[in-house]
């Protein structure tokens, strides 16, 4: 076995998976705590310590990845990811970089890219964004009407609520995600009556509909990432049966040869 396959055996073993995740939690814990004034008048020493060995830790593994794979590290998009995200905590954070020490915290999400089951919800999520951006364009497109309407309509009665397109498009985001929009509706109705009617369409299109029609797309965005799993390993098991098979034959041939030539001896 050559040294870049023992890396890739290291790295792909579960209990060094674990350890990692591991190490991103317990580095989770020590940037919150580091949000702590107490905390770090009286332990900041330590917890920068703490940080370096884990920042440490992931150079060295992705340094081992880099060492199993070659050029096939660049393949996996995760690998891009963990990458520029630990590159990010490599920059040093002094003069106009320091900055960039609040991104420091991004090294939590390679928790994404480390657990199996995370890492397909996030693909299932990444796969149904198409699919978003047209149900996004839909109901900005309603809003886009409903506010013209309200503007027109209730402007004069609620000029701090509607008296706008754009006070009134912010007034409907606002409705849309059911906040106050009661006290917004009785303020109008107080006037206008029949307003209730305006309101109630415009919650059921644009709440119960199109937002409904988000969940939707993203659930079948999973649906689809989970049947190709299954489908790939499928094939794993089918090439794996398929060589077990080969492997039977050619014990079978072989015994058969071996049964021929003895029976060849006993005739001879």
């Amino acid at each position: 076995m050559t040294g870049r396959e023992r890396a890739a055996k290291v790295v792909e073993d579960r209990r060094f998976q674990n350890f990692i995740i591991a190490v991103i939690v317990f580095n989770a814990v020590t940037l919150g705590l580091e949000t702590s004034t107490r905390m770090v008048a009286e332990y900041g020493s330590l917890l920068h310590t703490v940080d370096y060995i884990a920042l440490g830790i992931f150079v060295l593994e992705l340094a081992a990845k880099l060492y199993a794979y070659r050029a096939k590290f660049f393949r996996d998009p995760w690998n891009i990811f963990d990458l520029l995200v630990v590159g990010i905590a490599v920059i040093p954070t002094t003069g106009p970089f320091a900055v960039l020490r609040a991104l420091r915290v991004l090294r939590v999400l390679r928790l994404i890219s480390v657990v199996p089951s995370m890492r397909k919800v996030v693909t299932g999520l990444l796969a149904s964004i198409p699919g978003m951006a047209s149900i996004a364009a839909l109901l900005a497109l309603i809003i886009f009407v409903a506010g013209v309407m309200a503007t027109k309509l209730f402007g004069t009665i609620s000029p701090e609520n509607f008296g706008d397109l754009g006070t009134s498009l912010f007034t409907l985001f606002q409705v849309m995600t059911g906040e106050a929009w009661p006290d917004i509706a009785k303020e109008i109705m107080k006037e206008a009556p029949m307003a209730w009617v305006f309101f109630v369409v415009y919650i059921l299109v644009s709440s119960f509909a199109v937002l409904n029609l988000f969940i939707a797309v993203v659930v079948s965005g999973m649906e689809d990432e989970l049947r190709q799993d299954i489908r790939e390993e499928e094939a794993k098991q089918a090439e794996t049966q398929a060589q077990a098979n080969k492997e039977i034959l050619d014990e079978l041939r072989a015994l058969r040869a071996e049964v021929a030539e003895l029976s060849a001896l006993r005739q001879r």
